[in-house]
């Protein structure tokens, strides 16, 4: 099981976006996906999310909000523990990033992007203002087929 990060670096109603168009055999190729990645040994959810955004960005994240914990199920890539942030105190310059484009996409045009299915479901919930949440994604290859939110203590 992969523990990963992902952050959705905000200014002025828009989200830092990595469209995945670099990287060779890539699950990712061609969507547009936040900020994150996995965890190196002996990493929290927070010292992951600080590195690499700035590895990806050259952003330095001052203070991240803990969103929720994506549990994406697949049966044909790997499962992944997704640990979920937002962050809208930041600073520093970007830089190119090596995994893809680095945009700055207004809020609402969000799903004007090719983006996977489930992440939709999350940023609904990050756009309502949802508190803390456990989501569940399963997924037969690129194909969302259920997901189920579970929000506070479970």
């Amino acid at each position: 099981m992969k523990q990963t990060t992902l952050c959705y670096i905000e200014k002025d109603h828009k989200y830092l976006m990595l469209h995945r168009t670099k990287k060779e055999n890539d699950m990712n190729k061609d969507k547009w996906i936040g900020i994150g990645g996995k965890f190196e040994n002996g990493e929290t959810p927070y010292d992951c999310v600080i590195r690499e955004a700035y590895e990806e960005t050259g952003l330095t994240l001052r203070s991240v909000s803990y969103r929720g914990i994506i549990y994406f199920r697949n049966s044909y890539y790997y499962d992944e523990d997704m640990h979920l942030f937002t962050c809208s105190d930041f600073s520093g310059t970007i830089k190119d990033c090596d995994e893809g484009t680095l945009e700055w996409i207004d809020i609402d045009d969000l799903y004007n992007l090719t983006l996977w299915d489930g992440d939709k479901i999350f940023l609904d919930a990050l756009r309502r203002g949802d508190p803390f949440f456990y989501l569940t994604l399963n997924y037969e290859k690129d194909t969302l087929i259920s997901h189920e939110i579970k929000y506070g203590d479970v």
